[in-house]
């Protein structure tokens, strides 16, 4: 095994940009920083694999955060011969005493992508978990006996979603051990029926109930011992506790969901009459937002400044009028003609495949788009590719991240006043108003949309 692991030794190297060719790709990870030989081979899988996942400026920054780990292991772990040594928690204790007694902090004040404070974790104590999680994904034991599953090492056919990078199902901040083993049984059979965004969704619910029990020091420790009193006692402190939770209807259905299928696979027959109709509030019917045409044109005239195939993929998704999932999904031979007509065909990730006429500008423009990515990356599955690894779309956060720094770097606001947020679901409904507003009958426009 090597002791010193190159950048451009990387899968990142190999799919570098040219944005990327300033990266000193002969910069190393030191293996001989760290203590044991086991560290180093735990470390050397880690990082290998991690190479082919993010661009080559991340993995500069993360080879401080490495160097500042190997210190640390020196210092107070010299002896351990894997991390899986001790659990997450214990790892942490003595991570964060460690940076205190260097007067380091254990946060930082973070921003998000629509310009708001955030307190966040230090940077390597978030690196640290990431190592935990890789090496607990290889301690031998069958992934569902884990507290976080690989989902590509479960065996089963589960709902990807192509435009968010799901990777993993984390139990861990489930308390009670019963109630854990219980969840993971009807997140396994979810899985293999849902979208992993939607299972992802249940296990939030799940994990903020728990916090709930441990935090009031309810003695349930299995959901064979929840109740109806309980659960009263939990909606009233939803409703009138600061939670955070913005849709309680959405929470509480998940949270259902997931005691339902856990009472049919154990025979807790109280759970799957445990909700009453009335415990989930009505659907709140919202309001049809959409951009002004004042506002699409100080919008796209600064999304014309972008690179320019990002450029291409906003222009392109608001002239068709889809999800954004079906348009960074869209494959390099989605474009055809019929009758000497430009058609396209729309693969939707929710619902079924179905083609549309387009104008001849449009077809011109995702041509060219297909053009960029063959000419950058050769042939691609998808027009819109990750930079760090074209065999995948491009990514949801990607588009959001940019398109975010792009409006509060050029302080673009609204007809209120206001910062425009992300809305790639309001250029569908801009689309579909437009439809009406030409006087199309129903059936076409929901043809087309």
């Amino acid at each position: 095994m090597e002791t010193k692991i190159y950048l451009y030794s990387l899968g990142a190297y190999r799919s570098a940009s040219e944005k990327q060719n300033k990266v000193d790709w002969d910069l190393y990870y030191d293996l001989e920083l760290l203590p044991t030989e086991g560290l180093q081979k735990e470390i050397y899988a880690f990082l290998t694999e991690r190479g082919k996942r993010i661009s080559g400026s991340t993995l500069v920054f993360e080879r401080d955060l490495y160097i500042r780990l190997c210190k640390f292991l020196k210092e107070r772990q010299p002896k351990a011969e894997s991390i899986q040594t001790m659990n997450l928690e214990i790892w942490l204790k003595k991570l964060k005493a460690w940076l205190l007694s260097r007067g380091e902090a254990l946060t930082k004040q973070g921003m998000s992508v629509y310009g708001k404070e955030k307190v966040e974790p230090s940077a390597i104590i978030t690196y640290f978990r990431k190592i935990y999680g890789f090496t607990e994904r290889d301690d031998g034991r069958n992934e569902t006996q884990k507290d976080i599953w690989n989902l590509e090492k479960l065996n089963i056919s589960y709902k990807a979603n192509p435009i968010r990078n799901y990777e993993t199902v984390n139990f861990s901040k489930i308390w009670q051990p019963d109630i854990k083993e219980e969840v993971k049984k009807a997140v396994f059979q979810h899985l293999q029926e849902e979208a992993i965004a939607s299972v992802s969704k249940e296990l939030t619910a799940v994990r903020r109930f728990s916090q709930y029990l441990k935090e009031q020091n309810l003695p349930i420790e299995s959901c064979a011992d929840m109740d109806r009193e309980m659960l009263e006692e939990y909606l009233v402190y939803l409703r009138t506790e600061d939670t955070g939770i913005k849709n309680f209807r959405g929470d509480l259905t998940r949270l259902r969901a997931v005691l339902e299928t856990i009472g049919k696979i154990y025979g807790y027959q109280h759970l799957e009459s445990l909700f009453l109709n009335t415990d989930i509030p009505r659907m709140t019917r919202t309001e049809l937002k959409s951009y002004s045409d004042t506002e699409l044109k100080r919008l796209n005239a600064a999304i014309a400044g972008m690179d320019e195939q990002m450029c291409r993929v906003m222009v392109i998704h608001q002239m068709l009028g889809t999800r954004i999932s079906d348009t960074l999904t869209l494959q390099t031979d989605c474009l055809y003609e019929q009758d000497g007509h430009p058609m396209i065909k729309i693969r939707q990730i929710k619902t079924n495949t179905y083609i549309k006429p387009i104008s001849a500008e449009v077809s011109i423009l995702i041509q060219k788009a297909i053009d960029y990515t063959k000419q950058k990356y050769g042939d691609t599955f998808y027009i819109f590719v990750d930079d760090s690894n074209p065999d995948r779309s491009l990514q949801y956060n990607t588009i959001q991240n940019r398109v975010m720094s792009m409006i509060q770097k050029e302080k673009l606001r609204d007809d209120r006043g206001e910062l425009f947020g992300f809305g790639t679901h309001m250029f569908r409904h801009c689309y579909g108003i437009k439809l009406t507003e030409m006087h199309m009958d129903d059936w076409t426009i929901a043809k087309l949309l």
